[in-house]
């Protein structure tokens, strides 16, 4: 979308810090009435700007107390292997995340568990056994200092 304005910034703004503002708030803080921001929320939706809204929970008070970021490498990087693994990893619910990666892996995954254990149980029972799987290299979240959701919608040039 390559006709967005500063209003639109403004609104992509204002739902990537509170997905839960009310319409009327946000048109508020836009600068605009109620109608023109729905119907410039839904064009974003449309689009494909806003992909979807979420709530942000508290890995560690649902009992998820470890992070991992795994290194992954394949024996095989042929787009029919990639896209078998990327299928097979979407059926793991401790998967959250999946990066294909340049270097000296094939992809970075993020990976929570309610406690190490669990994790090395997934890893080898489910992640080092999957088939064209060559190599995992797990990396321990120790803290995480940052978590900012999207993108730096301030630095979007027009």
């Amino acid at each position: 979308m390559s006709n967005l304005d500063e209003i639109d910034l403004q609104i992509l703004s204002d739902l990537q810090k509170d997905g839960r503002l009310t319409n009327v708030e946000l048109a508020r803080r836009a600068g605009i009435s109620a109608p023109p921001c729905l119907r410039r929320v839904r064009g974003l939706e449309e689009a494909g700007v806003i992909r979807g809204y979420h709530a942000d929970v508290s890995p560690s008070i649902l009992g998820f107390g470890v992070a991992v970021f795994a290194q992954v490498g394949l024996h095989s990087q042929n787009e029919s292997d990639l896209r078998a693994f990327e299928a097979r990893i979407a059926d793991w619910p401790l998967v959250r995340e999946c990066h294909m990666v340049a270097g000296d892996a094939d992809f970075l995954l993020k990976i929570v568990a309610r406690n190490w254990d669990e994790y090395q149980r997934f890893l080898s029972n489910e992640l080092t056994s999957t088939p064209n799987v060559r190599n995992v290299k797990s990396k321990l979240v120790v803290r995480t200092s940052k978590h900012l959701p999207g993108v730096p919608v301030e630095e979007v040039n027009l």
